[in-house]
């Protein structure tokens, strides 16, 4: 939703599971619901003192593929005249700051993707475009994990919902940034020190309010429902034993989280 710039989060603290915005003196705790009827209760914590959560808690994830004009031209791919989606389990969902290991099972190839999320506000359901910011709550940082070998292993049947659902292959946050212009923004991802992603939301075929508005004409949208945007270039494998994988969105923060081999 369009208005005051805030940054939402969730937090445990004390055994408690909470949320709050974060401010310049720490993190200022809420009552209510965050996507409702919410005020400051006037207590103050700081970060160190909380475990950072999920900022929400989504009852689906929409993740987008081929929303870039630069990545469908390297690919040589034909620009989709439909946003092209999948579903990604909500058990994906971890902490920032979270390990990530690779299962058991699989040594195939993993790949990071640094996205941006979009986070409804509202439950929305066969919205226009030019009413879609209203039922944007805001947006966040997402790290699409896949594993490739998986997506591709059977020649009769990309296997997207799979690759891309293991457990915990789906960090967002650290936090819900409110009262920005997606349009405006630059996704940073950065692999063990070294920038690999670096590419402009305006270059997205579908805009954030054209996907809210697409999406919301097939299936209604819930409160704290996440939709990411997609991928541009620079999407690379993980090779070390320990990779160290920080999306970077200015006005939102940075999400790292480690991946294991």
């Amino acid at each position: 939703m369009a208005g005051e710039m805030k940054q939402w989060l969730r937090f445990r603290h004390a055994g408690t599971t909470g949320f709050g915005t974060l401010t310049p003196e720490g993190i200022s705790v809420h009552e209510g619901e965050m996507f409702g009827r919410n005020a400051a209760t006037g207590k103050m914590l700081a970060p160190s003192e909380v475990e950072l959560l999920a900022p929400c808690a989504p009852s689906k994830i929409i993740a987008l593929w081929n929303n870039f004009h630069a990545l469908a031209a390297k690919l040589n791919q034909p620009e989709p005249p439909e946003p092209l989606y999948l579903l990604k389990a909500t058990t994906t969902i971890t902490t920032p700051g979270a390990v990530i290991r690779r299962p058991s099972y699989y040594d195939g190839k993993t790949t990071y993707e640094g996205e941006l999320g979009i986070v409804i506000g509202r439950t929305c359901a066969r919205v226009a475009p030019g009413e879609a910011d209203s039922f944007i709550f805001g947006y966040t940082c997402v790290n699409d994990i896949t594993a490739n070998d998986i997506l591709t292993s059977d020649p009769t049947f990309p296997q997207w919902a799979r690759a891309k659902g293991i457990d915990d292959y789906g960090p967002f946050g650290p936090v819900i940034a409110t009262g920005l212009d997606p349009a405006k923004l630059v996704v940073r991802t950065i692999l063990n020190g070294a920038e690999r992603q670096n590419y402009p939301i305006s270059d997205m075929i579908f805009s954030a309010q054209q996907l809210v508005s697409r999406i919301s004409h097939d299936m209604t949208l819930l409160p704290g429902d996440l939709i990411a945007v997609g991928t541009s270039v620079g999407v690379g494998v993980m090779k070390e034993e320990v990779n160290t994988v920080t999306v970077a969105i200015d006005g939102i923060g940075e999400l790292t989280n480690e991946f294991r081999l």
